[in-house]
Formats: structure tokens, C-alpha cells, sequence
């Protein structure tokens, strides 16, 4: 297997190299690819140094099977013919894609059967917040269709980057020693002792374009009519978002019958036992591959409603690890045995 990881020097290029190797994904080769100000910079992946490499519109991709793609959507939709010309399949974070009715838009615990689909060879990863709570979803959904979705959304620094994780932290510190001005450069408003109830661009309707992604993008990967309305703030937390999520079903599903769901489902682990302070946090999910779903009620407000909390490392199974447990399906499925 020759690899490559386009967008190699960003959190989330530096997740995929820590995650295939934790993962032992079969690389026979790894090839790194960067922008210029990334270009040259060499990083260690299993004993050996790989040197960034520029990316251009070349022949670089001539036989690597798959590439993991994190570099923003306007280089994905730029790079894409280039990348996928010889055949490479495209993992990419980015939502340049994402909608596409050519390109599959997959959560390996929800839909992984769509990722054999790639008329263009190009797979999307979804939303972060979008993953976290479809991997939640699913195993209820088994149970009971789900007709609607309310989702309000504690999203971490890290979904805006490593820049915006250390602006964060220079604004605790610019606070505790009494600076004059905070540092804003990545966030609307200062979010050190705040919260901000705008991520990304607003619409007409009033919803975020963020927002606006858990709607569509739930409703694609769970080939589902499920309603989703959402309301998305970012939170003075470095990484893992959290969610809490009110859902509305066909029929009643009690709280022990979703724990028990839940339990047994792929990439989902049950920490509820609220008698004694034990639920999904942040900073204990920090760098784990769960996404972590406690608080199980009922809600009072519908007949058929339940309510819980997710958490989830952003970066990790809300970015690299999706993509890369995408790229051991498509290896286990002997699709580039094929190639």
C-alpha cells in the first residue's frame, strides 16, 4: 500500500499519522504533501523521516492507492483531478464534496457500504459534529426510526485549527496576568470565559452553515427523512466537542433499551451512572476513538422522546480516525487489490 497524506503539517494531517500507525494500517510507502509554507518540513512516521512535499498539479500521485486529504475545501476542489487521476481514492475532510450526489459521504459504523460507491474516487468525511452524533443515532434508529433531531452543540477550540487551539490558550494567559487587550484573531468574540453561539458563516434562515451541515449531512448518511435542528457554540474547552441531543421516535424507546443499544454498538462506549458524577466529558475524552454517550433520559416534552449527551474527540474520530477506518474497509473489502 503507498499512501499519502495531502495537508500533512495541520492538526489534522497530524492526526492521520498518529492514527494509522496506532491503527497498523497496512504502508508500504507514505508520501507527504504540503503547501508551501509546509514544504520541506520533515516529520517521523514509524522510525523514519518523510520529508513534506510541495503539492502540485503533477504525476506525484501515479500509484499511490489512497490519499487522506485535510487542506481546505477550495485546494480539495482544486487538487481532486490531480489526486484522483491514476486512480487514487480521495479521503477528504473538507465539505467540497461532501454533498455531492457522486461522492459517498461516509461514517463506517452508519454507512460503510457506501464507500464501495466512488464514481470519481473521491470519499467525503463529514462534519465533525455531524459524525458524533450519527454514530450515537444509528443503533437507536435500529430500534425505532427517528423523525426528529434537536442537537445543541459545546464545540471545542480544536474544530478551528491548531491556531485557533493556541489563541485559546494565549487568552487564558493574557487574562491571568492582567494584559490590557486579549488576543482575536480566529473567533469572533474572545472565548476564553465565554461562549459563542455562532460556527461558521450565517444564512438567511438564521441558522450557521455549520448548523445547516448536521442537517443535510445526517440525513445523507442514514439515507433517512430525520428533521435535525441545531444550534452550534463553541465553548472554552482545547479539544473534543460535546453535544446534547433530544430525538423523537415512531415509537417509545425507554432509557434502558437505549443504553442496551448503545452498548453493543461499533465505536460507541456508555458511561452513564449519574448517582455517582460518572458521564462523558471532554477533558477525559481527549485523544480516545469512542464517541461516548451518557445522561439517557426520557424527555418530558414528547411521548416518544429521548434525550442524552455525546462527546467526542474532534479530531480524532471526528476527522483522521473516520477517515482512516474508511480507508481499512476499502482494504478489507480488497478494493485496492483491484486497482
Amino acid at each position: 500500500m503507498k499512501v499519502a497524506i495531502v495537508g500533512a503539517s495541520g492538526a489534522v494531517g497530524q492526526e492521520f499519522m498518529r492514527v494509522l500507525d496506532e491503527q497498523n494500517f497496512p504502508i508500504d510507502e507514505l508520501v507527504l504533501f504540503g503547501s508551501e509554507r509546509s514544504a520541506g518540513r520533515i516529520f517521523t512516521f514509524r522510525g523514519k523521516d518523510h520529508v513534506v512535499q510541495l503539492l502540485q498539479h503533477n504525476d506525484d500521485f501515479k500509484g499511490i492507492d489512497i490519499a487522506f486529504v485535510s487542506a481546505g475545501a477550495g485546494t480539495a476542489k482544486e487538487f481532486a483531478p490531480t489526486i484522483t487521476k491514476f486512480g487514487t481514492i480521495m479521503i477528504d475532510n473538507s465539505s467540497a464534496f461532501r454533498m455531492d450526489d457522486d461522492v459517498p459521504l461516509v461514517v463506517p459504523e452508519v454507512n460503510a457500504e457506501d464507500a464501495l460507491c466512488t464514481p470519481r474516487n473521491i470519499i467525503a468525511n463529514p462534519n465533525c459534529t455531524t459524525i458524533l452524533m450519527v454514530v450515537a443515532l444509528k443503533p437507536l434508529d435500529n430500534i425505532s426510526h427517528i423523525k426528529n433531531v434537536q442537537v445543541s452543540t459545546y464545540q471545542a477550540a480544536s474544530g478551528a485549527g491548531l491556531e485557533a487551539m493556541d489563541e485559546l490558550a494565549l487568552q487564558f494567559s493574557e487574562i491571568a496576568t492582567n494584559k490590557d487587550t486579549v488576543t482575536v484573531r480566529h473567533f469572533q468574540h474572545q472565548l476564553a470565559y465565554n461562549v459563542i453561539p455562532h460556527i461558521d458563516m450565517f444564512m438567511d434562515n438564521g441558522y450557521t452553515r455549520e448548523e445547516t451541515k448536521m442537517y443535510n449531512e445526517t440525513r445523507k448518511i442514514m439515507h433517512s427523512d430525520i428533521r435535525v435542528s441545531a444550534t452550534c457554540v463553541r465553548v472554552p474547552v482545547i479539544r473534543a466537542h460535546s453535544e446534547s441531543v433530544w430525538i423523537e421516535t415512531e415509537r417509545p424507546i425507554t432509557p434502558d433499551e437505549a443504553r442496551r443499544a448503545l452498548m453493543g454498538a461499533p465505536g460507541v462506549t456508555v458511561v452513564d451512572n449519574p448517582s455517582c458524577n460518572e458521564y462523558p466529558m471532554p477533558l477525559y475524552v481527549n485523544r480516545q476513538d469512542p464517541v461516548y454517550v451518557g445522561r439517557i433520559r426520557e424527555d418530558y416534552s414528547s411521548d416518544n422522546g429521548l434525550t442524552f449527551w455525546v462527546v467526542g474527540d474532534q479530531i480524532k474520530k471526528g476527522a483522521a480516525l473516520n477517515a482512516v477506518q474508511i480507508g481499512q474497509y476499502l482494504y478489507q473489502k480488497g478494493v485496492f487489490n483491484k486497482k
